[in-house]
Parts: structure tokens; C-alpha cells; sequence
């Protein structure tokens, strides 16, 4: 990150590619035909319309931001709801992590972190050293060596595994795991995507700056940013956008993180989201503009030639007029795109209240959207 000498791991083995084509949905983009998001406003929201109406949900938001200029389009299969739908509340669980990482960098780049700290020590001061210690650099580039999920939590989740798992593993349990657990690999060798260490984060972030994880994230992103209709848990049924089991039918509860926090809990309305992506476009003038700057660079390249490219808060794919960022997230009834492109100076965010199932296409139509041409 600017200005600081934190060890970002160069980790060479192979991809998760299960995990990379979920995320990417690539498996649908990648192979699609190259087209291009047409100069006009006309133009974009008849290709917005024609991408509403190839997801199959409920509720469905696609936003765009280009050169500043916004264009939205909401559509599903459930009857408007009283509140228009680009007013509400979305869940966007794993795109969480975006703005995991913009924290992150902007704490060390005012110097209240370095990255380097051991999170054992941040989260229990008077444990014995480690010779490898597990660092906060590790947990956000997911090369700390924890699984996805700590071991114990399929057992305490089953009970609630359709309603409510993440909010039966409180911070304590998640903590607890962590401090328990030996990494099968040298942290900062191999990569495998994890909540379970994202999680750890921001309980270790907020031990180190004797901080909540909420306070955090308001004082130093959102309040600057001004994302006011940001939160990170329900706020109120009218304005919190209801989720759907897989039959697009089924509402589901609001999504409670649980002690995962700071690798799922946000949620968002669509203009605050494109609000945060204009500003990783145009950095110039704001207070993070260094934060969001570094937020860009290449931290991380993995797997056969080093082709799989990550920053601290976003994956990076290449097209062919540049780099573009993004991250995507699900919760049991939620599902969430967000990206950007600075070569074309384009935002995108997509959001939808149906549950992730097989062949699902929204990852990938927003995903093929945004990598046009």
C-alpha cells in the first residue's frame, strides 16, 4: 500500500478456479460474444432493460455510472413494492469485502495499523509469539491458511441452516476458532478464498484500534463518502429489501452476519453503492482519494502464469482497453454485483432478492455488461 512497506504475499499456486468462476460468474461472461455498451442514454437503458429482464427474481437493479452520468432500471417478477426498488436496502454479502479493504488500507495509511500486526496478538495481547504469525495482510489477500469456514460451524449453523446459520457463530466463536486453529500451509504461500479470515479481520482490526468493526467502517469510508443509506444490518422492513429462497417465491429473513461482520454485513441502496464505485473512478477531491487510489494496485498475483490478479479489496480481470475491478456476494436471498472500469470510466452495480441456485445467470449478465467493449 502508498507509502508503507507491508509484505503483500506473491502467492504462485494453483487457482481455486470453483470459487474464481462463482465469483466472476465467468463461466457464462467470458465465453460470451463481445458487444458494447452503446454511446446513448437510449441506447444503455435498452440494454439495461434487456439484462432485468434475463435475471429471473423478484427484485432486480441494474445501475450504471458513466462519466458521472447515472442510468437506472428496475424490473422482476414480484409486483413493485411500496417503496420504489432503487430506494432500498440490498444486501450485497461478500462484496462486503470492498469496502473491508478500502478500510483497511485507509487505517494504515494513516498510520493507526500497519497490515503487518499478528492478529493473534491483536485479539489476545498476552499470547505466545508465532515465528509465522497469521498477519492482517494475510486475512484480507485470503492467504492466511484458514478455510472458508471454521470447522465447527457447519454443526452450530445446521439448526438454522435455511433461516439463519451466520447469526448462530457469534464474534466470540469466531475469534475463538481463529485462536485455535493451526494453518495447514505458511501463511502468505497459498490462496484460498475465506469469510472465516475476512471475519477475523475486523475483530482483529477493532482489538488493535480499541474500535466497534461498525464504528470503523462509519468513521473512515462511510461518513466520508457520504453512503448514508449504507448499514450493516436490517434498519427497517419498509426501507430493507425482502429476500427470496431459491423458488423466487419464499421470503426469507434479513440476513444476520453474525460474527462474520466485516465479510458479509453490508447492505446498501443502489445509488450509495454507485456512489462508492464513482469515487474508486474519480479519486481526485476526495478524502480517501490515496485509500482509494492505492485500492487499485496489484497486490496479489496467483496461479498458472500468475494470470489471477487481486487487490486488497477487489478482483481484477483484464479487457481490452484496461483493467476492470469487481466483486460479488449472495446472501440466502440476496445476490450482488458491483464493478468498474476505468477505462471507460463506467460503475456498475446489480442486485437482486432471489437466492443463488444452479446455472443462475446474474452474476454473469452483469458481469458480461460491464466487460463489454
Amino acid at each position: 500500500m502508498t507509502g508503507r512497506s507491508t509484505p503483500w504475499p506473491g502467492v504462485t499456486d494453483e487457482p481455486d478456479e470453483a470459487h474464481e468462476a462463482a465469483e466472476a460468474g465467468s463461466g457464462g461472461a467470458l465465453g460470451s460474444t463481445p458487444g458494447s455498451i452503446p454511446g446513448s442514454d437510449d441506447a444503455l437503458r435498452e440494454r439495461l432493460v434487456s439484462a432485468v429482464d434475463a435475471v429471473d427474481a423478484p427484485d432486480v437493479v441494474l445501475a450504471v455510472s458513466r462519466s458521472g452520468r447515472r442510468t437506472l432500471h428496475c424490473g422482476g417478477t414480484a409486483p413493485p413494492p411500496p417503496v420504489p426498488r432503487e430506494d432500498l436496502r440490498y444486501e450485497i454479502g461478500s462484496a462486503s469485502k470492498a469496502f473491508t479493504g478500502l478500510l483497511l488500507t485507509r487505517l494504515i495509511q494513516r498510520g493507526l495499523l500497519t497490515g503487518g500486526e499478528s492478529a493473534a496478538a491483536c485479539l489476545d495481547p498476552d499470547r505466545r509469539g508465532d515465528p509465522a504469525p497469521v498477519t492482517l495482510a494475510h486475512l484480507i489477500t485470503h492467504t492466511a491458511g484458514l478455510p472458508a469456514l471454521p470447522g465447527d460451524f457447519y454443526v452450530r449453523a445446521l439448526p438454522a441452516w435455511r433461516t439463519n446459520p451466520y447469526g448462530r457463530y457469534p464474534p466470540a466463536r469466531v475469534t475463538g476458532a481463529f485462536l485455535r486453529h493451526r494453518p495447514r500451509h505458511r501463511p502468505g504461500t497459498r490462496w484460498h478464498y475465506s469469510n472465516f479470515g475476512v471475519a477475523v479481520l475486523g475483530h482483529a482490526v477493532a482489538a488493535a484500534t480499541g474500535t466497534e468493526w461498525e464504528e470503523l467502517l462509519g468513521a473512515h469510508v462511510l461518513r466520508p463518502l457520504g453512503l448514508s443509506g449504507t448499514a450493516l444490518a436490517a434498519v427497517d422492513p419498509k426501507t430493507d429489501a425482502v429476500g427470496h429462497g431459491k423458488d423466487g417465491r419464499t421470503p426469507t429473513l434479513a440476513f444476520d452476519a453474525g460474527g462474520f461482520g466485516a465479510a458479509g454485513a453490508v447492505r446498501a441502496t443502489p445509488h450509495d453503492l454507485l456512489t462508492f464505485l464513482e469515487a474508486h473512478l474519480d479519486p481526485a477531491g476526495s478524502p480517501l482519494a490515496d485509500a482509494l487510489r492505492a485500492v487499485r494496485t496489484p497486490v496479489l498475483r496467483r496461479g498458472l502464469d500468475r494470470r489471477h490478479i487481486h487487490t486488497v479489496a477487489w478482483f481484477r480481470h483484464p479487457t481490452s482497453g484496461g483493467p476492470m475491478y469487481f466483486h460479488s456476494g449472495a446472501t440466502l436471498g440476496q445476490q450482488a454485483f458491483l464493478g468498474f472500469r476505468p477505462d471507460t470510466g463506467t460503475a456498475l452495480v446489480a442486485l437482486c432478492t432471489r437466492r443463488f441456485r444452479a446455472r443462475d445467470s446474474f452474476v454473469a449478465t452483469a458481469y458480461a455488461l460491464l466487460a463489454e467493449d
